[in-house]
This record gives C-alpha cells, sequence and structure tokens, in this order.
C-alpha cells in the first residue's frame, strides 16, 4: 500500500466507527478523528510523506515496529502509547482496518463507563 492508500483505508475504517468526529484542530493538513472528543486517528503529509498515527498498545507498537520498519513510535505525540504508519513492505488493508479499530477501542476503554458508545457486536466482542 502506498501511502495515500494507507490513509485513505484509516479515513474510511475510522467513519465507520460509532460516534465518530472528523475535526481539524491542528490545521486542514492534519486529518483527526475523535470518539467522544478524544483522538485515535491522525493523518497528515506534514512529515513531507501520507502517514496516519494512532493509539497503540506499547507491547504490540514494540512488535509492530520491530516487524515493519515503515511503522515508527508517533509523530509529535506520546510515543509509548502511539505510532505512525508510513507506506512499506507488508502494510496491507486488513493491518490498517485491525489497527484503527485497536486505536479506536484503547480510546473507548480509557472513557468513563457513562461516555462510552454503544459498540456494535463485532466490536464489542473485541474488548
Amino acid at each position: 500500500m502506498d501511502g495515500p492508500e494507507i490513509q485513505a483505508a484509516a479515513m474510511a475504517t475510522a467513519r465507520e466507527l460509532p460516534d465518530v468526529a472528523h475535526e481539524f484542530p491542528f490545521g486542514p493538513e492534519h486529518d483527526v478523528f475523535k470518539v467522544v472528543g478524544r483522538v485515535f486517528l491522525m493523518a497528515t503529509e506534514a512529515t513531507g510523506e501520507p502517514i496516519i498515527t494512532l493509539k497503540c498498545d506499547p507491547d504490540d507498537s514494540h512488535e509492530l515496529r520491530r516487524e515493519l520498519p515503515s511503522i515508527t513510535p508517533g509523530y509529535h505525540v506520546n510515543k509509548k502509547h502511539w505510532i505512525s504508519v508510513a507506506a512499506g513492505p507488508g502494510l496491507t488493508p486488513d493491518l490498517v482496518h485491525e489497527l484503527v479499530v485497536d486505536s479506536y477501542l484503547l480510546v473507548v476503554e480509557g472513557l468513563a463507563r457513562a461516555r462510552r458508545p454503544v459498540l456494535p457486536d463485532h466490536l464489542r466482542r473485541l474488548t
């Protein structure tokens, strides 16, 4: 997948998730997706190439970065809890979809129960 394809796949996945807002709080060059006001996906070309930045479990992040050189610590965010994904070998639409859903669920799990969106059955099984 090339950079624009990665961004398109990630943003399409994000738009399908419950209670997601697409905003531009950092300017028009940064697509930001939030669930109940909390960021879970950013897409930008501010680094000189199209990338996405997502929340990721630190253990998973380490493994992903070890296996795929195009996955790096998050651009302009906490390097322990966020990753950035650029074009590179081994990236598939399924992996991008999985990374976006995992990021979304990590953010949802951090919300107070009363603020959490109602998840469809296929997502509820993942939490």
